[in-house]
């Protein structure tokens, strides 16, 4: 188990140090200058040279690539990746300041997501009728498939517009939540449903699982008793990727509802090519799919109890 964690801590720690260099060498490359954005805008032409390179000087981009890298990689391993070039604040203070309200939409959206693709999963293999598991099964690549920014219209103009039964914008009290959270609920939990219906099909067609039809058990308790705990293992596989298009999700969630987060925050900082918080906000997201792929890895023994016992023979071996 030690050296099981070791590695899997080494592991993290490469994720983290690529996603940072990727994203470092990504604003690096596109175009557009920070100092000149800051001076007047990199359209603007007439912007003032001297304030530019005094800008370039005072955040470094005067520098050759591979210092600026080294030095904003050293200052990055004590946590501090600067500061922001729009507002002048920490980068960490800044993320920090909008995470509470990215944190309430993710914790919202994920039980929903959840929800909705197992239900919708279990409904379209267990459903009586043929047409209709057919009609269910059809339903996981669309909702993959449909666009975010139109999906979040929709409900806009539906429920806020036409019914007015929730606000359109902003992050005043829990109605706020609730369109974004369904917005953002119903790709992933698509995402779900696609991966867990086609492993409870797979599963379904095990010789156990004959067995178990021959002794007399009840279709419910084929499907609920024995297949779906095995076949949630690849599901669970992918929990990492499902918190990762969440977050990934919140990008154009919160710029379509106008809310204050880290998604919104994240098009502000590539437009401004604010470095610090872009850089901040990678780091951030890497970490936690890091924390959530080891946290699946130490659940598996308790969804899979083989995971369990092959472990304890390895130990004995």
């Amino acid at each position: 188990m030690t050296r099981y964690l070791a590695t899997r801590l080494l592991q993290g720690l490469f994720v983290l140090w690529a996603a940072y260099t990727l994203s470092f060498l990504i604003l690096y490359l596109l175009p557009g200058d920070a100092a000149a954005i800051q001076a007047g805008g990199a359209e603007n032409g007439g912007v003032d040279p001297e304030l530019v390179e005094r800008l370039r000087a005072e955040y470094g981009l005067d520098r050759p690539l591979w210092e600026q890298y080294l030095t904003a990689l050293g200052r990055a391993v004590a946590l501090d990746f600067g500061s922001s070039t729009q507002s002048g604040t920490a980068a960490t203070a800044t993320v920090a300041a909008v995470l509470p309200q990215t944190f309430a939409l993710a914790a919202t959206a994920l039980p929903l997501a959840v929800v909705f693709g197992v239900a919708l999963a279990v409904a379209s293999t267990f459903a009586r009728w043929r047409w209709l598991r057919q009609a269910l099964s059809a339903l996981p690549p669309l909702g993959v498939s449909v666009p975010g920014f139109w999906l979040g219209l929709l409900l806009l103009q539906v429920f806020s517009f036409r019914l007015q039964l929730f606000p359109s914008m902003g992050n005043e009290g829990w109605p706020s939540l609730v369109l974004p959270a369904v917005a953002l609920a119903i790709p992933t939990g698509a995402f779900i449903a696609q991966i867990l219906a086609r492993s409870l099909r797979q599963t379904l067609e095990q010789p156990y699982i004959e067995l178990v039809r021959a002794k007399g058990a009840s279709s419910a308790r084929v499907h609920f008793g024995h297949a779906l705990q095995n076949a949630a293992i690849p599901t669970l596989t992918l929990t990492g990727v499902l918190v990762g298009q969440l977050l990934a999700g919140t990008v154009v969630t919160e710029t379509v509802f106008s809310r204050i987060g880290v998604g919104r925050l994240v098009v502000s900082a590539v437009n401004s090519r604010d470095i610090p918080v872009v850089q901040t906000i990678v780091v951030f997201a890497a970490l936690v799919f890091v924390l959530t792929s080891l946290a699946v890895d130490l659940l598996y023994p308790l969804v899979d109890r083989r995971i369990s016992a092959a472990g304890a023979s390895l130990v004995s071996a």
